[in-house]
């Protein structure tokens, strides 16, 4: 199916299904994605087998950008209730990543101190200690787990190089409650193989691994775009409520998107 790239560094306001109006920022290159994961169901599309080197947008650039657009909005009346980074990828992987929340935050407080700053990460680079500390200043750090399965994140995210979920999950409970869980569930095959992370094995796995991560949040949601892998369903509004209700039973709050 088709997928799409973001063509600017900042883009919207959108009114997001899970997080309102958003205006987001995309730190990754505008041409091509750049992430260490390769999900099936990327709107993004597939991560290229040998990612080029590539050239950041400049954090200086990216700052400015904000501050322009920030400003534009306040003009025009228009407030935001969430700053967004997502984009083309992986946004952690910015090597200036840290710096740039910090600037983030003075901008923010300064044109729309009420709005949020969220993050979209699929949690591989909480080992660097800047990013630990970055996302650890946020409003909405928003934190990518769709298994507790090795083998399905594999089989789903497709991560590129290492990646060890004992480490993730570690790094998860370091953030004491303040990070939001969000979990993509979808069926369907790939390669061959019969892809499904509803089955009562993996809610099972999911509903034990929460009391250990202790997320003040969780997000939950279903393919919405094009996929990148054709084979694909999307997990019925039903189903969805139905894992959030046994989640809410032990004591967390849930937010579905179907």
């Amino acid at each position: 199916m088709s997928t799409f790239l973001f063509d600017e560094i900042i883009f919207g306001p959108v009114k997001s299904r899970r997080l309102g109006v958003s205006l987001g920022i995309n730190l990754l290159p505008n041409n091509s994605k750049f992430c260490n994961f390769n999900c099936i169901y990327c709107e993004c599309g597939w991560t290229k087998d040998k990612q080029e080197k590539q050239s950041f947008h400049d954090k200086i650039v990216v700052i400015s950008e904000l501050e322009k657009k920030l400003t534009e909005m306040a003009s025009d009346n228009i407030a935001p209730d969430v700053i967004t980074f997502a984009g083309n990828g992986e946004p952690t992987l910015h090597p200036d990543f840290s710096e740039i929340i910090d600037e983030t935050i003075k901008i923010r407080n300064k044109i729309f101190p009420n709005a949020d700053i969220a993050v979209l990460s699929n949690a591989t680079m909480l080992h660097k200690e800047k990013v630990f500390t970055a996302l650890s200043k946020i409003e909405q750090n928003i934190l990518k787990l769709d298994s507790a399965f090795i083998s399905t994140i594999k089989q789903i995210n497709g991560p590129l190089g290492y990646y060890k979920i004992e480490s993730v999950i570690e790094n998860l409970i370091r953030f004491n409650g303040n990070f939001i869980l969000q979990t993509m569930f979808l069926k369907g095959s790939y390669n061959g193989e019969i892809v499904d992370n509803t089955t009562e094995k993996e809610i099972s796995a999911w509903l034990k691994l929460l009391p250990e991560i202790k997320p003040k949040q969780i997000m939950i949601y279903t393919i919405a775009r094009d996929t990148p892998s054709d084979s694909l369903q999307k997990i019925s509004i039903e189903r969805l409520n139905s894992i959030a209700e046994k989640a809410r039973n032990i004591g967390f709050d849930v937010q579905v998107s179907g």
